[in-house]
């Protein structure tokens, strides 16, 4: 979505012919969050989707014409077609529309920052966008700079502290919104809050004890410690015997991450930010096929 935002609001100072989608209104189903747009240029070359399956061709087709001159428009879909192996979604849809144009430039441009909320006005219709969620990784390492890459592509502001300056130069982690060359425990109080996890991967007692600690003091949802069974517990006793009771102990998610079998740094980050997302959102990180009801609920966390 923000890049989609920030590739209409290039084409719109270049001169350039584009068209919009915006899933406006949705019912019965949510395949993708309101507000989520399709750029269409004058080639019919396609940015993003917004979840409507084989309807998306006639999207495409009705942009066109829009670029040719017929009127913005509003379109309705019901997706209750038969597909090949007989499944339906059932979702109604509505999807506008739009030519973007220079009065659109300041919503585009919010949209793609992702700083704050935003808000999408189109064929009648006022959409919040959230801000990008807030992560705090204390850790400059080689994971943290996967993390970090996987993170940003959720939709995550990610920002980045080691104390340590060879860790945290920027080309090493350029998915990080903010590096900071501190220690934990001078930063996180300031950070942390009900919507900001945060994740510990320094692997480094001097580094991570701070942090832990500075966690425990917040309302942060998530607090992930990376490190073997062995250090989880080093960690856990010494933190006992600082005064720490079982209920603050219970707060830490370590060994960060699900059983997904991770080898490398790409497959643990996955795991972590597996766990971290469904710690987030209320969810029990089961099989989608285990359970019953809607698959699009709500998250808890925006």
């Amino acid at each position: 979505m923000r890049s989609i935002a920030a590739g209409l609001a290039a084409s719109v100072r270049a001169g350039a012919r584009i068209a919009a989608a915006t899933l406006v209104e949705a019912r019965d189903g949510l395949p993708a969050p309101l507000g989520t747009t399709m750029s269409i240029d004058a080639r019919g070359g396609i940015g993003g989707n917004i979840g409507a399956g084989c309807h998306e061709a006639e999207i495409v087709d009705a942009a066109l014409a829009v670029l040719n001159g017929a009127p913005e428009r509003v379109l309705d879909f019901v997706l209750d077609d038969d597909l090949l192996d007989g499944s339906v979604c059932g979702a109604r849809l509505r999807v506008a529309l739009w030519l973007p144009r220079a009065e659109h430039l300041p919503m585009l441009d919010a949209i793609a920052d992702g700083s704050a909320t935003a808000t999408i006005a189109v064929a009648g219709h006022r959409i919040t966008v959230a801000a990008k969620r807030p992560l705090a990784v204390v850790g400059a390492t080689d994971l943290a700079a996967e993390l970090t890459r996987f993170a940003r592509a959720m939709d995550f502001s990610v920002t980045l502290i080691d104390p340590r300056p060879p860790f945290t130069e920027r080309v090493r982690h350029p998915d990080a919104e903010r590096i900071l060359v501190a220690w934990p425990d001078a930063v996180l109080p300031s950070l942390l809050d009900e919507r900001t996890p945060l994740v510990v991967l320094s692997h480094d007692v001097k580094i991570d004890l701070p942090a832990i600690r500075a966690a425990l003091a917040t309302a942060t949802p998530y607090i992930g410690l990376l490190g073997s069974r062995r250090a989880q517990r080093a960690r856990r006793e010494m933190l006992a015997r600082e005064g720490f009771g079982s209920g603050d102990l219970q707060r830490i998610s370590g060994p960060a991450g699900l059983d997904l079998g991770a080898l490398t740094s790409a497959q643990t980050a996955l795991s972590i930010l597996a766990e971290m997302l469904a710690v987030v959102n209320g969810r029990g990180a089961a099989p989608l096929r285990a359970l019953d009801g809607s698959i699009h609920r709500d998250p808890v966390l925006r």
